[in-house]
C-alpha cells in the first residue's frame, strides 16, 4: 500500500480519491483499476450508468476500496459542477483526476455541424480545463495531487484530414499539462499528459473506423488499455510531464520532431484516408 494513499480528515483515515472521466470502458476503466489497486477510492463518471455500476462492483470486490458512480454527460456545460457536487455531498474531495473522456468525430470540418463540433470541444477541451481548475486549489492546499490528461500521439504529430479537431485538442492537452506540470513543481502535485497510440478499446467502434484501422494498422502498433493505464500511472507517480506509450509510438513522436514540417505533413496526407472516414 502506498503510504501517500491516506489523508487525515478529522479523527478518521480515508483513502485518497481518484476521479476518472469516461470510465465506462477502455483506458478509463483500466485507469480506475490501476488507481484502485494502488489504494485509491475511485469515482467513476460517464454516460452509461450500467457499465459504471458493473465496474464499481468489480473494483470494490477486487480491491476493497470505496467506489462512487456519477452518471454525467460532459457535453453538458454544467456537468463538471454536478460531478464535484455529488462527491462533496459524500464528504469527498478529488485527490487525483484522470481526464479521459473523449471520442472522435468523423468527417471533414465543413461537412459536420457546429453543434457536434461544439459538443466535441466541450468534452475534450473545456471540461478538462474546468475540472482541473476546480480541483487544483484543494490539491494545492493539501499539498498532494495527481492529474493525468489523456491526450494522444495525434497531439504530437502534424494534423491530418478528417477528425479535424481531434489532433488539435490533444495537442492542447499536451501543452496544458506541461504548463501545469511547471506551475505545480515542488507542491506535491504531479501532472502528466498521457499520449497513447492505437489502443484496443471502444474508441474506433464509436466513431465507425474499426474496419479501416484494423486493416491498415499492423498488430505491433497496438497496445492494450491495461498497458496504457499502467504506463500512465507510473509516469504520473514519477512526475513526468509527457508519457508516450509503447516503443513504436515513442519512435514516431521522435521522428516527427526532426522531420521538416512539410515532409511530415505530406506523410500525414498520404496516410489520412487509411485511418479516417472523410
Amino acid at each position: 500500500m502506498n503510504p501517500n494513499s491516506f489523508a487525515l480528515e478529522g479523527h478518521r483515515m480515508t483513502r485518497h480519491l481518484c476521479l476518472i472521466t469516461g470510465a465506462s470502458a477502455g483506458i478509463g476503466a483500466a485507469m480506475a483499476r490501476v488507481f484502485a489497486k494502488a489504494g485509491y477510492d475511485v469515482a467513476l463518471t460517464a454516460r452509461r450508468t450500467d457499465k459504471l455500476e458493473a465496474l464499481a462492483d468489480e473494483i470494490r470486490m477486487r480491491f476493497g476500496v470505496e467506489t462512487y458512480v456519477i452518471s454525467a454527460d460532459l457535453a453538458d456545460p454544467g456537468a463538471s459542477d454536478q460531478i464535484l457536487a455529488a462527491l462533496a455531498n459524500e464528504g469527498r474531495v478529488v485527490d487525483a483526476l484522470v481526464n479521459n473522456a473523449g471520442y472522435g468525430l468523423a468527417g471533414t470540418y465543413a461537412n459536420t455541424s457546429w453543434a457536434d463540433q461544439g459538443a466535441f470541444l466541450q468534452v475534450l477541451l473545456v471540461a478538462v480545463a474546468e475540472l482541473s481548475h476546480k480541483v487544483l486549489p484543494g490539491m494545492l492546499d493539501r499539498r498532494f495531487g495527481r492529474i493525468i490528461n489523456v491526450a494522444s500521439l495525434a497531439g504530437l504529430v502534424p494534423g491530418s484530414a478528417g477528425h479535424t479537431l481531434y489532433g488539435a485538442t490533444k495537442s492542447f492537452l499536451v501543452k496544458f499539462s506541461q504548463s501545469l506540470h511547471l506551475e505545480t513543481a515542488g507542491t506535491g502535485i504531479h501532472v502528466t499528459a498521457l499520449c497513447p497510440g492505437f489502443t484496443y478499446s471502444e474508441f474506433h467502434d464509436v466513431n465507425a473506423t474499426r474496419d479501416l484501422v484494423s486493416k491498415a494498422t499492423p498488430a505491433w502498433l497496438w497496445l492494450g488499455a491495461d498497458e496504457v493505464a499502467a504506463e500512465g500511472f507510473e509516469a504520473v507517480e514519477a512526475n513526468r510531464a509527457v508519457c508516450v506509450t509503447g516503443a513504436p509510438n515513442k519512435a514516431i513522436a521522435a521522428l516527427t520532431k526532426i522531420l521538416p514540417d512539410d515532409w511530415a505533413l505530406a506523410l500525414m496526407a498520404r496516410s489520412a484516408g487509411r485511418f479516417r472516414n472523410l
